[in-house]
């Protein structure tokens, strides 16, 4: 890219510590997926790593671009509602599809399923 070379020494910095922090964050969430226990631990880390990550890295492209082009560039401003929006409603369906299946199957992972077993009392007979 030429225009960069012509782009303030400040914005360049804050660019690039948005662009890193949002990296970095992002591979944290990455990081939980693999290391959290079951499927619905494993599952908030990468979406909040995504949305937060996200944030931090389109922050950093709207100044980029708006510095370069000297005008106020907000393409990313819909980038990040819609990733807003369709992270969690993903989020929710996906752990709802589990819940679903593993209530059907009984299964010992439902979190809601474990604690009501731990209260009942062993049936005689």
């Amino acid at each position: 890219m030429t225009a960069a070379g012509t782009m303030p020494a400040w914005a360049a910095l804050l660019t690039a510590l948005l662009v890193m922090v949002g990296a970095a964050v992002t591979l944290i969430g990455s990081l939980g997926l693999l290391r959290l226990g079951n499927f619905y631990a494993r599952v908030h880390a990468p979406t909040l790593g995504t949305s937060f990550g996200m944030a931090s890295i389109l922050a950093g492209s709207s100044l980029f671009f708006s510095v370069i082009e000297a005008r106020p560039v907000v393409h990313e401003v819909l980038m990040a509602v819609f990733v807003t929006l369709t992270t969690p409603v993903t989020l929710m369906l996906v752990v709802r599809a589990a819940l679903y299946r593993d209530r059907t199957e009984g299964s010992s992972e439902v979190p809601a399923a474990a604690a009501v077993e731990d209260l009942i009392p062993p049936q005689e007979g």
